[in-house]
Parts: C-alpha cells; structure tokens; sequence
C-alpha cells in the first residue's frame, strides 16, 4: 500500500480518513481540491489539470484525496489500493451541513486558499442522490478487467472506517516489508 486513492461523496469523510491514513502511513498526503481549485472557486483548465493530475501519479508513494471523474481512469491506472467510501446520504447531508457551519467564510485546510466554504442546491443534490446515480459508474471503472489486481476497499460506517485504520500498515511496517 504505497499508491492509495481515497474517493466517495462529499462529506463521506474522506479528508479526514486520508489524513488519518497519511498520519499512520507517512505516505505524502494530496488533496485534490486544493489544487483543482484557484482562488475565488477557479476552475484549472482541463489540459493543465490532467497534465497536474498525469506528474502526481508518477510519484512512488501517495494517498491522493478526491472523485475528478475526468481523471479517474488515470489514477486507477497508477494506483495500488483504492478505499471507496460508501457513506449513508443522510450522513453524508449532515457532515457538508456542519462543515459549512464550522468553516464559514473560510476555505477548509484540505482546500485552496481563497476558497471559503460554500453550499449550495446542486453540490447538495449531488451528495443526495451520489449513491444512486454516480456510484454504479464509479464501480463499473473500479471493477473493470483493466484494473484488476489492486486492492479494493468498500467503507460504509465510521466503525467501518476505525477497523480499517486499525488494521492499516504503519510507516515502518510499509518501508520495511516493501508493500
């Protein structure tokens, strides 16, 4: 476990899992969103992002936080272990709810300067209706012949997600055994 891609819904938990792992690991932690977004919620044009995206997987070791459907298929095809998230939607609701609470008028750590939190209709719908309409995608990418061969991890609860941490390779335990 060396090249690990941690995806889910919004508010599924996956910053704070991945920084929990990064902590564990020593594997270098990126978070996607805060190199996606430019100040003032800029968008990175498309060829500048998967050519970002396509430097970042080359790296020998990484927990690389985030969904960016556009560049999926190229950190599964670089990665060793991908950790989906499957968090209840109503949990997922309450958590953007609450970060956008405690973060108001500020961005997050995990996400670009200049960026304060925000919420909105549609960033809601699309944490309703996640499991529904994209996660059946995701997990026909996940499981197609091309990336068999890497570990697949399904977490649905906060219990879920304490086991794995448990159960989680240390830093010395990853560099000695060569994982």
């Amino acid at each position: 476990m060396k090249q690990v891609l941690l995806i889910g819904s919004g508010g599924s938990g996956k910053s704070t899992l991945a920084k929990r792992l990064a902590a564990k690991t020593g594997l270098p932690l990126i978070h996607l969103d805060s190199i996606y977004w430019r100040p003032g919620w800029k968008e990175t044009p498309q060829p500048e992002w998967m050519a970002t995206v396509g430097r970042l997987v080359q790296e020998p070791e990484w927990i690389i936080d985030g969904n960016y459907g556009g560049t999926l298929d190229l950190r599964l095809g670089a990665c060793d272990t991908v950790i989906l998230l499957d968090t209840a939607p109503w949990l997922c609701l309450w958590r953007v709810v609450r970060r956008r609470i405690v973060h108001a008028g500020r961005s997050r750590p995990e996400m670009a300067s200049g960026c304060p939190e925000r919420l909105d209709a549609g960033f809601l719908w699309w944490v309703a209706t996640y499991r529904f309409r994209r996660l059946p995608g995701i997990l026909a990418r996940l499981t197609a012949p091309q990336h068999s061969g890497r570990t697949f991890v399904v977490l649905r609860t906060p219990s879920e997600v304490e086991l794995f941490l448990a159960g989680a390779p240390s830093h010395d335990a990853i560099h000695a055994s060569g994982q």
